[in-house]
């Protein structure tokens, strides 16, 4: 019955015609051409590639504006997604992508991304690392110990019966991330937020690369979740060329032009735009 239909129903046919034929040669060649590629383009000549790490409550789409904003400046960019489940896990997911970069990388992190850029960023082909609003603990520190030492423990943020916290109520979101962000916009980070495990927040830092990286770091002074006076002792700690802007602790969210101006900046520090 099977083989009767087959053969007496004319739009079905195991022979492909010379449009599907040469359609088949086509993707062959394209899939051909692209695992002979390399597992990245090489960045502009003379420009850094950056590599953005997102923080805590957050993932890699919250740096859309900032990578479009450094796209048209001719930066090749891209997004590590955190898994946020411990500081190794973030750390090996940003090492994988630090991995497939040519060239130089200026690595950037906001916020808890500050940790992760702090081992991560030891990485040879890493040559300076910029700060937003970040936490930037010394080796064999946690952000945990860090925080207790600048007496500024964290509040507030109950972990679930999964050692879980969440952020995922609209109101609080705006309050400790983006008191400059429209609720509209809120919502939306409060819908795609990502859950931090709790335990993280006690892991241990092994090697500090801002004592071997120029370092740059942005304070942002209308900032919920992180004191200011916190802010500008990690700066200063770390030896950083440091500047402040009116913005809450989401600065890539609520200002990503100056956001991408201030790590344009850093990045024309280590590598001269070609002309």
């Amino acid at each position: 019955m099977l083989d009767r239909t087959l053969a007496t129903t004319p739009a079905i046919t195991l022979m492909p015609s010379s449009l599907s034929a040469n359609a088949g040669l086509a993707l062959l060649s394209a899939l051909s051409i692209f695992a002979a590629s390399p597992a990245t383009a090489a960045p502009v000549q003379g420009l850094p590639t950056i590599v953005l790490v997102h923080g805590a409550f957050a993932d890699g789409s919250s740096w859309s504006g900032v990578i479009g904003a450094l796209q048209h400046q001719g930066y090749r960019v891209t997004a590590v997604q955190n898994p946020l489940t411990s500081l190794a896990d973030d750390v090996a997911a940003t090492r994988r992508v630090l991995e497939r970069q040519r060239g130089d990388v200026l690595l950037v992190g906001h916020s808890w991304g500050g940790a992760v850029v702090t081992e991560s960023g030891n990485a040879d082909n890493v040559k300076g690392i910029v700060y937003l609003s970040a936490l930037v603990p010394d080796a064999g520190e946690s952000v945990g110990t860090l925080l207790a030492r600048l007496k500024a423990p964290m509040e507030g943020l109950q972990p679930d019966a999964h050692g879980l916290v969440w952020l995922d109520d609209a109101a609080a979101y705006q309050h400790v991330m983006a008191a400059d962000v429209p609720l509209a916009k809120v919502r939306q980070l409060a819908a795609v937020q990502q859950p931090m495990t709790a335990a993280a927040f006690d892991d241990t830092v092994t090697q500090a690369a801002w004592h071997r990286k120029p370092t740059w770091y942005l304070i942002t002074d209308h900032d919920n979740a992180l004191r200011p006076d916190v802010r500008r002792a990690i700066a200063k700690q770390i030896g950083a060329t440091s500047t402040s802007i009116a913005s809450s602790h989401l600065s890539l969210v609520a200002q990503p032009a100056k956001v991408a101006e201030f790590i344009a900046h850093a990045a024309r520090s280590i590598g001269t735009p070609s002309q």
